[in-house]
């Protein structure tokens, strides 16, 4: 008897440690773009935000977080769901590595890339249910109701695109009560509106354990106009109703889960253009025939606020030392705004790229060009930008935590974007090996 005994609590507690943790569900809402003093200045700076300040009031928040090299948003986005850095998962930019310009502007869109686990899948292999809307790098992302976010054209097209990545049969359910859902080349405000109303009913009809929802127009409005403009601000307290209907959404659907608010990097001002592929041209490093690249032996990887230097054989000697030669010449003029350049070691400390040999990073006011024949100088073709050195204040990103053992009113300082993945895995109760950073203290 006291044999069996012992085989029967043997059993069950084998059972028990298979079982998955309790889960505290979780909504990640990330906003494009948002500054942390944006919420935590807010009455300073005039903006009324009663939904995301009170997540300061009633929940845990960050003075800043650092994020990666570069700070844009497919890289800062993978960073948040891996715990990670670029130079780890694998995403390096917001477009693909493409020096022949053949995959016609193509993003970095399929999870695919991602060459380690993701949130979505360590809650999947603890048989959690999942749902996505519109998350930057989704396409193919192990996610049980996912509308991930593509788009080629802008052009109807797209919604059959969509349509056809997204999970089966979701899409047209869901517009038969709700109207079409906006196109993914669309960061309109109105496309965040309706995307919202997409992402509350996919909380009410399935009570995903873990969501992510992704709104693009401040980010929109922040290029167009600049940071902190009249217009910005005006997205931006939109944005806020956003967050408060899936704020009571999540907290109908999951009175014990969290609700996390994060972006994936703060904004400068800018009035600059630099063109910097020109003198790769005149060099001879890229070669140009009737207006396409035909070949190169180092590229120039647009990232707004910097730009990665890539070699296409970059053992070779001689190539890294007139690549080198080059961007000295280029860092010692002033008309090409360079702040500094980073080198291989550099950037592979700061984890940054894998393909780049440098990283040249803009000072204030300056951007990278995107037409190879402008003129230098130029006027910037956007009003804000980012993707400059995480090191820098601006560009410094946001996270606000809420929920029923949050603790409350929790200043957590500055935060590495790297400890935001392993934090949610732990109220979740999965596991990401892989992270980088560490779980934050935010139970009350």
């Amino acid at each position: 008897m006291r044999a069996l005994l012992r085989c029967g609590l043997l059993g069950f507690s084998l059972m028990m440690a298979a079982a998955p943790a309790l889960a505290a569900p979780v909504l990640l809402i990330s906003i494009d773009g948002l500054r942390p003093d944006d919420v935590l200045q807010a009455k300073q700076r005039g903006l009324s935000l009663p939904n995301l300040t009170r997540f300061v009031a009633q929940g845990s928040y960050a003075s800043g977080v650092t994020g990666v090299l570069p700070t844009l948003t497919y890289p800062s986005h993978v960073t948040l769901l891996t715990g990670v850095t670029p130079a780890v998962h694998g995403v390096g930019g917001n477009l693909t590595f493409d020096p022949l310009n053949k995959n016609q502007y193509g993003w970095d869109w399929y999870v695919s890339d991602i060459r380690v686990p993701t949130l979505w899948a360590a809650a999947r292999a603890q048989g959690l249910s999942t749902a996505n809307v519109h998350w930057p790098v989704s396409v193919g992302a192990p996610v049980d109701w996912n509308l991930p976010q593509i788009w080629r054209t802008g052009t109807p097209d797209d919604r059959k695109l969509l349509a056809a990545l997204a999970t089966p049969d979701l899409l047209p359910g869901l517009e038969k009560d709700l109207g079409p859902y906006p196109l993914g080349i669309d960061e309109s405000l109105d496309g965040d509106m309706r995307r919202t109303r997409f992402a509350v009913a996919l909380l009410k009809q399935h009570s995903p354990t873990f969501m992510t929802v992704y709104l693009a127009s401040l980010d929109h409005e922040e290029h167009a106009k600049g940071p902190g403009t009249a217009d910005a601000n005006r997205v931006l307290e939109q944005l806020d109703g956003l967050v408060g209907q899936l704020v009571q959404a999540a907290q109908q659907v999951h009175p014990d889960g969290i609700v996390a608010v994060v972006s994936d990097h703060g904004f400068a001002a800018v009035d600059q253009d630099v063109n910097l592929y020109a003198p790769f041209i005149k060099a001879g490093l890229i070669s140009v025939k009737d207006g396409e690249v035909v070949d190169w032996q180092a590229a120039v990887w647009n990232d707004g606020g910097s730009a990665a230097i890539v070699l296409k054989n970059p053992d070779d000697a001689a190539l890294q030392g007139r690549v080198s030669a080059l961007l000295k010449t280029l860092a010692d003029d002033p008309a090409y705004g360079i702040d500094s350049v980073m080198d291989r070691a550099h950037v592979a400390k700061k984890g940054g790229a894998n393909e780049a040999s440098w990283f040249v990073i803009f000072k204030p006011g300056f951007e990278m060009g995107i037409k190879p024949d402008a003129p230098l100088p130029a006027p910037s073709h956007y009003r804000g930008m980012h993707g400059y050195d995480p090191a820098r204040v601006d560009q410094r990103a946001t996270l606000l935590i809420q929920g029923k053992s949050v603790a409350a009113g929790r200043n957590l300082g500055l935060v590495d974007m790297r400890d935001i993945a392993p934090t949610l895995a732990k109220w979740l109760g999965v596991s990401l090996p892989q992270a980088q950073g560490k779980p934050l203290d935010i139970k009350q």
